[in-house]
């Protein structure tokens, strides 16, 4: 199956939400982890950056709490492109979950991609080419940006040089760069960045 793919950041509520849409979108996909996102400054910053970058999918539950997030995250993103996937209220129950949910609707999670899909096409997401491969940590690694003991400080450089959030996590970080960056122009200007330091 040929992935979705979109230049906006798709927002999820859960990680196992982001497992199964990563089926079927080639996206940045970031997760609210429920209602923590009302709390977590650091999650709220990197949605609004991403937000306004390129806007946003933003895809909740079909319940109560899912209207609530999605409610939250618009505040967020106010002055970006939002557009908004409404999955369908279908009864059941996920497979790793003991009980359902409190409204007895699937999540994401536990939703088909032909479901997923035509919810997609519903909300008139439209896919592109993808134009590149996704940034690893690998990347990050080789840039001394994740696994050595400075890579919190020099992370927070590159993430001045490029005009990204900082105080990121890793991950985030890494989600950010994927979201602004094909992984061939990230090498590129990780180069530029490594030969600036080096000068200064």
């Amino acid at each position: 199956m040929k992935l979705i793919s979109l230049e906006s950041v798709v927002i999820v509520e859960g990680k196992y939400d982001k497992i199964n849409l990563e089926n079927y979108i080639d996206a940045t996909i970031i997760t609210t982890d429920g209602f923590q996102i009302f709390k977590d400054r650091s999650k709220q910053k990197l949605i609004r950056f991403l937000c306004e970058k390129n806007g946003a999918v933003i895809i909740t539950d079909s319940d109560n709490a899912g209207a609530q997030i999605r409610a939250y995250l618009k505040n967020i993103c106010k002055n970006a492109k939002i557009v908004n996937v409404y999955l369908p209220q279908i009864a059941g129950k996920e497979k790793r979950k003991a009980y359902p949910s409190k409204q007895g609707f699937l999540g994401a999670e536990g939703l088909s991609g032909e479901i997923i899909l035509e919810a997609l096409n519903k909300s008139g997401v439209a896919g592109r080419e993808n134009n590149g491969s996704k940034i690893t940590k690998t990347d990050l690694y080789a840039f001394a940006l994740s696994g050595h003991t400075n890579s919190k400080s020099a992370r927070e450089s590159f993430a001045i040089y490029s005009g990204l959030p900082t105080g990121l996590s890793s991950n985030a970080f890494l989600d950010a760069l994927n979201a602004i960056y094909t992984r061939e122009i990230f090498l590129k200007e990780a180069d530029k960045w490594r030969q600036q330091q080096a000068k200064s």
